[in-house]
């Protein structure tokens, strides 16, 4: 599933090479945006860490949902697509956390 492959696969490999840049995961819900666009303050930013100039989106055109720290990942961040119906929380959202 190209939502799973993204979560688990192409956004993850930019989040960490950002992490490994800079020394941490972007911060705070809005940190994908630091993936194409380097904040103040941010040093050894080496991206963007995309080729698309825009944050991907799932496969129902929805933004992917991110929060570092994570709620479920407290050390690191919480990745995920709210799945088909749009609705976080529910059982369809593939999370980069295993619950």
């Amino acid at each position: 599933m190209a939502a799973y492959a993204d979560v688990h696969g192409g956004i993850k490999t930019a989040l960490d090479a950002f992490d490994a840049d800079t020394g941490h995961y972007p911060k705070g819900s809005n940190g994908l945006l630091e993936l194409f666009q380097q904040s103040n303050g941010t040093t050894n930013w080496h991206g963007p860490y995309f080729n698309s100039p825009v944050p991907p989106v799932d496969p129902w055109g929805k933004k992917y949902l991110y929060d570092c720290p994570g709620k479920h990942n407290t050390n690191g961040y919480d990745l995920f697509s709210a799945g088909p119906d749009g609705k976080p929380g529910t059982g369809d959202d593939i999370c980069s956390w295993t619950e």
